[in-house]
């Protein structure tokens, strides 16, 4: 049997279907059909090679596409929305090996996290802002501000909670901590208290919106001390700016 043009590749890609498709073995189709054993191996393992190198070439095309995607996403898109795209633009690949091949190229996926809300509505309900950023008072114990801040130390994060006379500008009371919690802040609302002799009934008392101030021990202790809370809005440092400056001269750099 001639070995050349399309003959002997129908022939060699007919042997290898029986091996596929019935389970005959090769040398037996081979001897059947006149073929030398060693010439349909031969074709076997260049057809091999060539398959071989259209998958990586594929996978470079494929390695490169996502790449593109997930620099065009900011570094924010993961394995399912890449693949999405992928699916968009013709590719047919599954989410797992997107997947794979993100992590074999180093590409994680960042989450695009909503604000944190630091107060539970319902829950922890946020006192109204009666400041509104006029961080002035005409007298001692009217208005008091208040802040967490955290401070690096070779131990770790130590936190310091502050309490502020807005009209002096008077440190009137402070807490540190190695957890960040509504015991820190009622510390230091308890020692402001006790600088003032303990009268600080209808001192309004302004915050952010953490757990820390919203928590029940906390809202329990300013209605026992008379104290009246104020809050800002969420994520609005500007809302609380006298405090933190006050801690941001506070901190040990």
């Amino acid at each position: 049997m001639g070995q050349r043009g399309d003959g002997p590749v129908n022939v060699a890609a007919f042997i290898s279907s029986q091996k596929t498709e019935h389970g005959i073995d090769h040398v037996i189709s081979c001897r059947a059909l006149g073929v030398s054993q060693s010439w349909f191996y031969k074709w076997k393992s260049r057809i091999g090679r060539e398959a071989s190198t259209a998958r990586q070439r594929r996978r470079a095309d494929l390695d490169a596409e996502i790449a593109r995607l997930f620099e065009a996403s900011g570094g924010t898109y993961g394995s399912p929305r890449i693949t999405r795209d992928l699916h968009e633009a013709g590719w047919r690949v599954s989410e797992n090996t997107v997947a794979a091949r993100m992590a074999e190229l180093g590409l994680a996926g960042r989450v695009r996290r909503k604000p944190r809300s630091l107060t539970r509505q319902g829950i922890r309900p946020a006192a109204p802002d009666l400041v509104r950023r006029k961080f002035t008072a005409p007298a001692p114990d009217v208005l008091w501000c208040c802040d967490v801040t955290a401070i690096d130390t070779d131990e770790g994060k130590l936190y310091l909670a502050i309490v502020e006379d807005l009209f002096s500008r008077r440190l009137l009371g402070y807490a540190m901590s190695a957890h960040h919690d509504a015991a820190l802040t009622c510390a230091s609302l308890q020692m402001a208290a006790a600088t003032r002799g303990g009268d600080v009934d209808g001192v309004i008392f302004h915050s952010d919106r953490g757990s820390e101030y919203t928590a029940a021990r906390y809202q329990e202790l300013c209605r026992r001390l008379g104290v009246v809370q104020s809050m800002g809005r969420v994520g609005c440092a500007l809302d609380n700016a006298a405090a933190e400056a006050l801690n941001s001269t506070l901190k040990v750099e």
